[in-house]
């Protein structure tokens, strides 16, 4: 017996791993890396609000459980992009 052939992905967006250094996100077909040190906000998230992810008007990140919104451009080209979010 053989299995069939898997199907087209129905992912756009999906967060592949997650280590100690920061998150890795699969979005559109590219893979990018957002570690901790650039984005403190998905340190202390649970893993669960971490994969709760959407792509809204496609190219809008959006984590609903806490609140963070990317834009898929500026982690393409994160040095166009210098403001980096800093504690109290």
């Amino acid at each position: 017996m053989k299995s069939k052939v898997a199907g087209k992905s129905t992912s756009i967006v999906e967060v592949t791993n997650i280590t100690l250094n920061g998150i890795w996100l699969l979005a559109k077909g590219r893979e990018y890396f957002l570690p901790f040190e650039d984005f403190p906000w998905f340190k202390e998230a649970k893993v669960g609000a971490l994969l709760d992810v959407k792509l809204l008007h496609s190219s809008h990140l959006y984590w609903p459980q806490i609140d963070v919104d990317l834009d898929l451009e500026s982690l393409a080209n994160i040095e166009n992009y210098p403001l980096v979010y800093r504690e109290g």
